[in-house]
């Protein structure tokens, strides 16, 4: 194990046998940066994304600093998917995805002419980690007669096993539609967000027991204890928090439904169960409300509130600069992989696409514009 790192619980399923175990990977710890040395990368990063002609795209979980300078650059901050397409409708003919090992490899199936890099090739997911494709592949031979749906946090090789693709925003109507048409479902990997769907549709579903390590941590118990203490507080969920946590939401969604709540209601404080790089935003977009994160641990816990993914936290801004200035950590996929693993993401666009054409707009334009331009996970 590299040095200057930290080990990470995950749940490994082993489907065959019924039994879930606990796994260990490792994630590298970032050194901090003085002000001056923040400012110096991130001066290094302009420069070498113009001479580069390199766009910088971020997900809403990394460091503060480097979502606002994606967006300063011309980039964008947003779920993987949207970070993918982002980047394949781009001029730039380098992509520099900071986020984790899966959302480079999306963004290489959408672009594949296209240079991918990444801040460090080794900011992985527990989910992704939690779904081998050689285990989901025997799992998969299993149900031979189920349509197989995986959630995006997937590498391209279970993707390219896969009927459909779907995020946690569009997953609910994908789902729910091939219930209408009789199917049974297959889905992988996150249980929560599987359960989830399930309930909310009714469909006969089959659940790999892949979880987040960021969202599986969130307690119920304890999040009823801060409910009482802030009365007030709009409590936002992700789905692949536990169904606990989930029954007590005022809104449950992806992370970009989350952020548009902030703004669409009236309330003044949230308490908010997802990863805390989303704070960023909800602070800029909502500035004059409070956001609590929500409770991962108990009182005498060193750190009561602590969701952040720790693959996310590896991304940094001289990783960004290093990759950029000697062409590192660029992500690599076999063509026909790619090719193969496109087919289910392209099969979920073209279901969004149809949806958005069958909404008919209400009076404020603007709002259902907002509602539906973007498609997109956790």
């Amino acid at each position: 194990m590299p040095s200057g790192t930290r080990i990470v619980e995950f749940d490994r399923p082993d489907m065959a046998s019924g039994t879930l175990s606990v796994a260990e990977a490792w994630a590298r710890v970032t050194p901090s940066l003085s002000p001056e040395e923040r400012e110096f990368q991130k001066d290094r990063i302009r420069a070498l994304l113009k001479s580069r002609h390199a766009a910088l795209v971020a997900h809403y979980y990394v460091d503060a600093d480097i979502q606002d300078l994606a967006e300063e650059t011309g980039g964008c901050v947003s779920d993987s998917l949207e970070m993918a397409r982002f980047g394949r409708d781009h001029a730039a003919d380098t992509l520099v995805v900071s986020g984790v090992r899966f959302m480079g490899e999306t963004a290489k199936i959408l672009s594949p002419e296209k240079r991918i890099l990444m801040p460090d090739l080794d900011a992985t997911c527990s989910l992704d980690l939690g779904c081998d494709p050689i285990a989901f592949r025997q799992f998969r031979a299993q149900y031979p007669d189920r349509v197989v749906v995986v959630y995006a946090n997937t590498s391209a090789a279970v993707k390219a096993q896969a009927d459909w693709m779907v995020t946690s925003s569009i997953g609910l109507d994908i789902v729910a539609d091939l219930h209408r048409q009789g199917k049974k479902i297959l889905w992988a990997p996150d249980r929560h967000l599987g359960s989830y769907i399930q309930r909310q549709t009714g469909a006969d579903m089959v659940l790999w027991q892949g979880s987040c390590t960021v969202h599986d941590e969130f307690k119920g118990v304890e999040l009823d204890l801060m409910r009482q203490e802030h009365p007030d507080a709009l409590i936002l969920v992700h789905p692949e928090s536990p169904a606990g946590v989930v029954a007590q939401a005022d809104v449950v969604g992806s992370t970009s439904r989350l952020l548009a709540a902030v703004t669409e209601s009236s309330a003044t404080t949230f308490i908010v169960a997802t990863d805390q790089g989303l704070l960023h935003k909800m602070r800029l977009a909502a500035p004059g409300k409070t956001f609590i994160a929500a409770p991962t641990a108990g009182e005498s816990a060193t750190c009561k509130s602590c969701a952040h993914c720790p693959w996310m936290a590896m991304n940094s801004l001289k990783g960004i600069a290093d990759a950029l200035e000697f062409d590192r950590n660029e992500v690599h996929l076999e063509p026909a992989l790619g090719r193969q693993a496109k087919v289910c993401i392209d099969r979920m666009l073209d279901f969004a696409a149809a949806h958005r054409r069958q909404v008919h707009p209400g009076a404020d334009l603007a709002l259902e514009q907002a509602l539906f331009e973007k498609v997109g996970p956790a």
